[in-house]
């Protein structure tokens, strides 16, 4: 079976629940993130006990918009053209970040973002509605981003950015009271500087956990099947399986069981 079959299978048994509602009960902008590469019957085995209906807790409901439960995203992350963001997260910088435009293709939205680390490791999403013309790289954008990093930590934007990678992938989201699973299919990255690409496994579903503790019951779930967390992000991992004399050790175990060899 296939990752995007196996998420496709639970979707549709799992009960459904509204944005406004997800938005209300785990939106989650400040919290701790968890990366998994899940074979698709493990999943199917974790996420079936998850949404069970007899869950004790209530059991997780997937979202869903218009009666779609998949969604496609687009992504194009920014750096500076010496790579300072992958640098700083190869390197574990405290005040590290990633900025990117995320496009919701089905709906049409866009919003700027800027991803921080914040106290005790935990992620702080911030963001901004993109609409017309605006484009990440124009002086709304600018001037967003360096107020949000001089208030966050205290340091200055970069000057000179340009974008690198893009990613798209389909996205199905679990979602319980202050906890939520996206759970990612069909990822494809683009080297935007050097025309080249990747695809993921299609046998590997990509798990994040996103809650408001360090360790919550998906996760020990996922343990308990012998699987244990990723060092990968979308980022690093493209720029690790794209860019192979880049300095991406701690990326690159990851990315070659994701995306095996580089186009």
């Amino acid at each position: 079976m296939t990752a995007a079959r196996a998420v496709a299978r639970v979707a549709q048994a799992a009960a459904p629940i509204s944005l406004a509602e997800v938005n209300e009960r785990a939106q989650l902008l400040t919290r701790f993130d968890r990366k998994y590469l899940v074979p698709a019957p493990v999943f199917l085995s974790v996420a079936g006990r998850l949404t069970d209906s007899r869950r004790s807790g209530g059991s997780f409901r997937v979202l869903a918009i218009g009666g779609r439960r998949g969604f496609r995203y687009h992504s194009v992350y920014y750096d500076t053209p010496e790579l300072r963001s992958f640098h700083d997260h190869c390197q574990g910088r405290r005040f590290r970040f990633k900025i990117r435009e995320r496009v919701y293709e089905d709906s049409g939205e866009r919003q700027f973002e800027v991803k921080l680390k914040g106290r005790r490791g935990a992620t702080v999403k911030y963001r901004r509605a993109l609409t017309g013309a605006d484009t990440p790289l124009d002086h709304h954008c600018r001037a967003y981003l360096a107020e949000t990093l001089r208030r966050a930590h205290g340091i200055a934007a970069p000057m000179a950015l340009c974008p690198s990678i893009s990613t798209d992938y389909l996205r199905t989201t679990l979602v319980a009271d202050g906890e939520r699973i996206t759970c990612d299919v069909g990822l494809t990255c683009g080297d935007l500087r050097a025309g080249r690409s990747v695809r993921g496994d299609a046998a590997l579903v990509l798990v994040e956990t996103k809650s408001t503790g360090p360790l919550s019951e998906v996760d020990r779930l996922l343990h308990a099947h012998g699987v244990r967390p990723a060092v990968f992000t979308k980022y690093c991992g493209a720029l690790a399986a794209l860019r192979p004399a880049l300095p991406a050790n701690r990326w690159r175990r990851a990315a070659r069981r994701v995306f095996g060899e580089a186009e």
